[in-house]
Formats: C-alpha cells, structure tokens, sequence
C-alpha cells in the first residue's frame, strides 16, 4: 500500500553504483520515486536520459538535489545560481517539485551575500518549484570544530520558504530533528530519511539503526500539513553485493512506511 506521503529513493543511496541503478532498484523494491542527486555521472544531469529511465522503470523523479557538493562544484557550471537555475529547469522538465539546495559555503561570498534575494528571483522564475534549503552540520577534524557554511549550518536561524529536513545532518550537528522540524514550521517541503549516532559526523544509516527520532519524526508529519515527499538517503557504499545494498533501501523503505501510516499529534 502507497503512503500518502510519496517516499523516494535518493540516487546517492545506490552509490558507487550509477544514477540508473537508482531507478531499477526503486522500481524493483517498490519506491514511489525517486530523487536525482545531480553529480559528475553524466546521466544525472541529463533530462532526457532521466526521463527515459523514468518512463522505463515507471518511477518519476519527484525531487532534484542541485549540485552543491564540493564533488559538483563545476557540474554546469562554476557559477553556483547557474546550477541552481539549471537543477530548477531540470526539475520542472522533468515534473518534480522541489529542489533540494545547501546554504552557500564560506568562501562563496558574493554567493553567500545574495542568497536569500537570489532564491526569491528564481522563485518568482520558477513558481512550481520549492527550493528548499537544507539544514547541515559543522565538521569535525583533529578535535576542532568548524563551519564551512555561511551565515550557518541551520538555515532556520536566517528563515527561507521552504527546508530539507535531513536527520542524518541533525546527528551530525547534536541537534534535535523534532525541535528542528518545529522551526522550518509551514516551510519544511521535504524530508531526507537517514539515521545517525550523534557521534558528530554524517553517518546516513538506515533507519533504525540510529539514535535519531526517525519514526517520531515520521509520525508527526501528518499533523504538521507536511505536502512533500521523504527521500531515502542513506549510505550503502559499504554493501558487499547488490543483494545487501537492495536489502537495506528495502529495510529504509519498510521503516518509512510503518511510521508514515502511524501518525501521531505534533508535541
């Protein structure tokens, strides 16, 4: 049975394995869709290739994750609001919704200066878009602590219209996914499912396999009017074989739906 809540499968759970691997295995274990993270594989970033899978598997694309990793740097282009308009053209080519974007990193100042007005002018150029602004983490090394994001990791301390809320960045950064769902309020679009143990580094564990409060945070969504949709991103890089990596997106996937078909009142 179909959640009300449409639950996709992040390209980037398949990794090592390519963006197409992405769509067979949603396909094969059920997902509702799937969410393209666009990187160096070419096919990511390509509509006509993503909608030929699309059509081939029969599972569309319901989200676009903008190349903002440090790995996409040049992905498009260098100029990060080209990325940015080309990943919210890529999502309306395709239909999907949301675009899934992190706050700029430190040393992209002019970036940075303009972010929230620039988002505002490709909203208005892309009003069926959301572009929802993840929250990320500081990093850890050596045993010191920095943030390589500006004006921070928590998008909330600066507001936008429209969040990602990740669990697994929550862990990263020690912080609570409830209360933090709490301060995206009306504007949380979009739910990046992944586990953590709160030992301070991103770790996108499957569900359960955690101390985050994925299926409290799960349960709640009913009761906040949440529209959007809930990607799967954990890490199965690690997987021996096809039969584990297809085990574990099946095991997130099971999770996902148990929890989203038992809502529960917001705190």
């Amino acid at each position: 049975m179909t959640s009300r809540v449409p639950v996709l499968l992040s390209s980037s759970s398949v990794f090592p394995e390519p963006t197409a691997a992405a769509f067979e295995m949603a396909a094969t274990l059920g997902y509702d869709g799937v969410e393209v993270m666009v990187w160096t594989d070419a096919v990511s970033q390509d509509a006509g290739a993503l909608r030929g899978l699309a059509d081939h598997y029969g599972v569309p694309v319901l989200s676009v994750h903008a190349p903002c990793l440090l790995v996409t740097q040049r992905v498009w282009s260098p100029d990060p609001w080209e990325r940015l308009r080309r990943a919210a053209v890529l999502a309306e080519t395709l239909g999907a919704p949301t675009v899934v974007v992190h706050p700029p990193f430190t040393w992209q100042r002019d970036y940075a200066r303009s972010f929230a007005t620039g988002l505002s002018r490709l909203v208005a150029h892309h009003p069926d878009v959301r572009f929802a602004v993840e929250n990320m983490y500081p990093v850890r090394m050596a045993g010191r602590q920095f943030v390589p994001y500006v004006p921070g990791w928590n998008p909330t301390d600066t507001g936008y219209d429209s969040y990602t809320l990740d669990l697994s960045h929550c862990a990263a950064s020690r912080s609570d996914a409830l209360e933090m769902a709490d301060a995206m309020g009306a504007g949380l679009a979009h739910v990046h499912l992944g586990d953590g143990t709160g030992e301070g580094r991103d770790e996108h564990l499957v569900p359960g396999r955690g101390s985050q409060p994925c299926a409290e945070l799960l349960a709640s969504l009913a009761g906040r009017g949440f529209t959007g949709a809930v990607a799967v991103e954990v890490a199965t890089r690690g997987a021996k074989s096809r039969a584990v990596r297809e085990a574990d997106l099946r095991a997130a996937l099971e999770f996902a739906r148990q929890h989203l078909a038992a809502p529960a009142p917001v705190r």
